[in-house]
């Protein structure tokens, strides 16, 4: 159900200053934005036989549309001391001439120009009612105070108490008058809160979209759950692989090596001792490879001893020499989610770092900034990564997804690569 209408300031004194303060501003400013709504509409459609001219204008009117909304969006989160949103724009897409168009396929776009145009007539009642009643109120009330500069030599000029039978003179005049102007000062906040209200409701209407927002949020994480499952997928068929090239065929060496030995023991015991030798050194290298390959994983100082303490363990690993740079408050566990993805983004970096850097030094930064990790791999190599398809920073985007994390490659040819992510922070209220 939508919520957007309940919890809205009531009417009373304390809130008629903000009532006045969006209210006065309100006529200049929808007399502006109606002005170029419409131009900027008829100028584009006229220029549309040049489609590039008239689909330019259209554009520039559409972002000064999205400005107006932004500023009135703003405008009515001061009135009612709460944000006002969600505000979603469809992206861009596409390249070229093709990619202008899909501005125009924004539909919050276009109603922020319906706004534009729609909030004149209305704004010229609110701003005249406002303009009215407050002067009826302050002016009334204050009636005494400036009532003897009006002239009162013209016999025919008649007061409104002499007008309906209170008489003549100055204190019934002075009488109704204030009278009249108590009553639009009581009845004031109410109604600037009414006509505050009108619009701050039409803003609400036109100028946010809920749902779409919320379909939004939909696709992306259904992408970003598609993104962890590829990105599971690969690792899964990585580490089958390196087990297949690496600790399998040790063990099937292994394996042929001890069943040797064994024949030999009963007619040749000497010579099954260099089969066992070979047996407990293919034992050795094996439990090297299953433990180069875990790290990809979950590696257990990761799990027992935190980020920070496998992080260093990552870069002493490294063959090029690397500088690690952790924040203190890192010493504090956080989320298993975002320790694994943080993990993970430095060790795949640090091995693309050996692998094809050609790099002589490389510095780890991790620092956290409020509810954000930051994570920064820099190196002094060739450069030329990026995060096409198919490439080991794909992977690692596909694994940040799946966090809302986000990752970015800096790498210009011969300029080193600076990869950089930042992983939100769940709140976990300390449970792991």
């Amino acid at each position: 159900m939508n919520t957007q209408i309940t919890d809205r300031p009531r009417a009373g004194w304390r809130q008629l200053p903000r009532d006045l303060a969006y209210l006065l501003p309100g006529l200049p400013i929808a007399i502006a934005s109606f002005t170029i709504m419409v131009t900027g509409f008829a100028l584009g459609a006229g220029l549309f036989v040049l489609a590039f001219l008239g689909l330019i204008v259209w554009i520039a009117m559409l972002g000064a549309a999205r400005g107006f909304a932004v500023a009135e969006r703003a405008r009515v989160a001061l009135l009612e001391d709460r944000p006002v949103g969600p505000a979603y724009h469809r992206p861009a897409s596409g390249k070229g001439l093709g990619r202008l168009f899909s501005y125009l396929r924004d539909p919050l776009a276009w109603r922020e120009w319906g706004f534009g145009i729609l909030i004149l007539p209305i704004r010229c009642f609110t701003w005249s009612m406002t303009i009215a009643w407050t002067a009826a109120a302050f002016g009334g009330t204050s009636y005494v105070l400036w009532e003897w500069a009006l002239p009162r030599d013209n016999e025919d000029n008649d007061t409104l108490a002499e007008l309906i039978g209170l008489g003549d003179g100055r204190l019934p005049d002075v009488l109704l008058n204030t009278g009249i102007g108590l009553v639009f000062l009581l009845t004031l906040p109410f109604m600037l809160r009414a006509l505050a209200l009108t619009e701050s409701s039409l803003v609400w209407a036109m100028l946010t979209n809920e749902n779409a927002a919320l379909r939004a949020r939909a696709d992306e994480l259904s992408r970003s759950r598609q993104a962890v499952v590829q990105a599971e997928a690969d690792t899964l068929r990585r580490v089958e692989r390196d087990i297949h090239d690496g600790p399998q065929q040790r063990l099937v060496r292994l394996t042929m090596d001890l069943e040797s030995a064994q024949r030999r023991f009963d007619d040749d015991p000497q010579a099954a001792r260099p089969l066992l030798a070979g047996a407990v050194t293919q034992t050795k290298e094996a439990l090297a490879e299953l433990r180069a390959v875990s790290r990809g994983i979950a590696p257990p100082i990761l799990t027992d001893r935190g980020l920070p303490a496998a992080l260093a363990a990552a870069a002493a690993r490294c063959p090029v020499p690397t500088t690690l740079d952790v924040g203190a408050d890192l010493a504090e566990r956080l989320p298993t989610a975002i320790e694994n993805a943080a993990y993970f983004v430095v060790t795949e970096s640090l091995t693309n770092v050996a692998k094809h850097s050609q790099a002589s030094q490389c510095a780890v930064y991790v620092v956290r900034v409020g509810d954000v990790l930051h994570v920064q791999v820099a190196d002094d190599g060739r450069g030329g990564a990026h995060l096409g398809k198919g490439h080991g920073l794909a992977g690692l985007a596909d694994r940040l997804a799946g966090v809302d994390g986000r990752l970015d490659v800096v790498s210009p040819p011969a300029g080193g690569t600076v990869v950089t992510a930042e992983l939100p922070i769940p709140a976990t209220n300390g449970v792991r």
